[in-house]
């Protein structure tokens, strides 16, 4: 007897778990940064009308797939056309690849909150104290540990048990949390020009670099080309809007992208004097400038141990979402029990995660062009295989299936008031500019042009 697949119990759970997957690390740390990067309001500009049109029109065909075919990324382009079967195994290995390394990070954000809540905030703020950390060949395991745990018990308890219940109480938690951290931050000394700096367009600062590191921004923080949407879409009632739960699911997800810049880039430019260099770290950002900025704070403590809470929300959300992805995937692919799936998942997890652990200790010396093994994995799946899984989706869906199918999948639950829009990104548009991706990120990678 074959198990009836599981279902959201409604439009709000199917939109905040799916909000929940896309909204993680991505938003908290490295919106910032890339805004701060690449001219502050002309960068948030850009990403705006990206977001509506090319991301709304990614999403749709994702989430349609799925939905229409009630299967996970490895079986749904399969079922439709078997030519393009590749897309789906493509699709199906990038969450497999990126949950292990995502929670060593997450285990990072474990630790800090930990740090905070017991009142470490100066020890925190150190300069070497995050290297230190990650240096070592033991504690980081540790903590990478409890969190894929954590994701794999949530997992396990299903959709409706699980990730939707999770979801229900985790998303408001975290835009309340963003919302408090953010008001407050605008109001430090010296913080206004900073909120000016983030919110106001230059002009002068645009150029294509700036479009595409926004395009690469929208496939890290939606959620795109991973497989995840068409598994969320597959477990999506008919009668749900399709297009209002994609614009919602946009709302939540460029909502809270845009408040954390207002937490991280004005107290930053308090901390610093204005200087933009100091927003520009990247990952360090997180783990070692901001620490510095909580601890120069009035009740900095509390305001950095609610901002890793926060955080830490964030990578759990999408950690879930890539461990149900996988999840799903082998369920469809084998029939096996879902028990047994998620404890092989998470042993797969642990083993594929020590070395982005050890690639700060005990195997540090190894790198590939500067690349440490967790930066390996991070560029293999996010500038290489989704830009391909991406443009393959675009081709199946505009000139292989027609758009005119995910068309009639949305219009199962009511008008597609943007289909023309749909149409025209994901023929014409989307293929051109995920090619650019593409190429940009490896020219990048090589040192042959800078993005």
């Amino acid at each position: 007897m074959t198990e009836k697949r599981s279902s959201f119990t409604g439009k709000i759970g199917f939109v905040l778990a799916a909000a929940g997957s896309a909204v993680g690390l991505g938003n908290i740390w490295r919106f910032p940064y890339l805004a701060a990067k690449y001219g502050g309001g002309i960068f948030l500009l850009v990403y705006l009308i990206l977001a509506v049109t090319f991301g709304f029109a990614l999403m749709v065909g994702e989430i349609a797939l799925g939905r229409k075919t009630g299967q996970s990324a490895i079986t749904a382009f399969k079922s439709l056309d078997k030519r393009f079967s590749f897309v789906g195994v493509l699709a199906a290995l990038i969450p497999a690849l990126i949950l292990p390394y995502y929670s060593v990070i997450g285990g990072w954000v474990t630790k800090y909150l930990t740090v905070f809540v017991s009142g470490g905030a100066s020890a925190a703020a150190a300069d070497d104290y995050f290297t230190g950390f990650i240096s070592k060949a033991g504690e980081p395991v540790g903590w990478f540990l409890i969190f894929i745990a954590l994701t794999a018990v949530i997992v396990l308890l299903g959709v409706e048990k699980g990730v939707e219940k999770v979801s229900k109480v985790m998303m408001p938690v975290l835009v309340v949390l963003t919302l408090f951290i953010a008001i407050y931050a605008m109001f430090m000394p010296g913080a206004w020009e900073g909120v000016k700096y983030y919110i106001t367009p230059d002009f002068s600062k645009f150029s294509a670099t700036t479009v595409l590191a926004a395009m690469g921004q929208l496939f890290y923080s939606m959620s795109l080309a991973m497989g995840i949407m068409i598994t969320y879409g597959s477990y999506m009632k008919k009668d749900v809007s399709l297009e209002k739960s994609v614009r919602q699911i946009e709302l939540f997800d460029t909502g809270i992208a845009f408040l954390a810049g207002l937490m991280i880039i004005p107290a930053v430019f308090a901390f610093s004097g204005g200087d933009e260099a100091a927003l520009s770290k990247g990952p360090s950002l997180m783990f070692i400038t901001l620490p510095k900025v909580f601890d120069s704070m009035k009740g900095g403590t509390v305001i950095g141990a609610l901002f890793f809470l926060l955080v830490l929300f964030a990578a759990l959300t999408s950690s879930i979402s890539l461990m149900e992805t996988v999840v799903s995937i082998i369920k469809d692919k084998t029939g096996w029990n879902r028990k047994v799936i998620c404890f092989a998942v998470l042993v797969f997890c642990i083993v594929l995660g020590l070395p982005s652990c050890f690639g700060f200790s005990i195997w540090g010396d190894f790198a590939i062009k500067g690349l440490s093994i967790l930066d390996i994995f991070d560029f293999v799946t996010n500038s290489v295989m989704m830009p391909v899984v991406a443009f393959f989706t675009c081709i199946f869906i505009g000139y292989v299936l027609k758009p005119k199918a995910i068309i009639e999948e949305v219009e199962i639950g009511g008008e597609f008031k943007a289909k023309t829009l749909f149409t025209i990104v994901i023929k014409y548009v989307a293929p051109v500019c995920i090619i650019l991706i593409l190429i940009s990120s490896v020219l990048d990678a090589l040192g042959i042009m800078k993005i």
